[in-house]
């Protein structure tokens, strides 16, 4: 699987893929610096290759997953939302609304957390 469109079509339910595509498509409208590229089976924004946020659809949410020690900075904030969350991601239902103000910060800090980072992962 190597493009958004393929992905989109593991989903299986329509009202799910075009959330996510809505949701993807505004990271790239929000954030052009940031490259999508299909990787582990799930859309991911880069920047200068490193890795930046990922998004993966699940029967009853979406999964958001940040840098780990991102994610830990914004966690109070994603409780406040009402979102779920593990160690590693924040779910939002599907039938939540998105905060995307909260979702910008994240994506802006794990922009800054990864600044001249040359690996991958943090």
């Amino acid at each position: 699987m190597d493009t958004l469109q393929q992905y989109l079509e593991t989903v299986p339910n329509q009202e799910h893929r075009n959330s996510m595509q809505h949701l993807i498509e505004w990271v790239a409208a929000n954030f052009p610096d940031l490259n999508l590229e299909i990787k582990w089976n799930q859309p991911m924004m880069l920047h200068n290759q490193t890795f930046i946020i990922g998004f993966s659809a699940a029967a009853k949410y979406v999964s958001i997953a940040p840098e780990t020690a991102v994610l830990h900075e914004f966690l109070d904030r994603i409780i406040q939302t009402g979102y779920g969350h593990t160690k590693m991601k924040f779910q939002i239902k599907w039938n939540q609304e998105i905060d995307y103000a909260l979702l910008s910060d994240i994506i802006e800090r794990s922009i800054e957390f990864k600044k001249g980072s040359t690996t991958f992962w943090a």
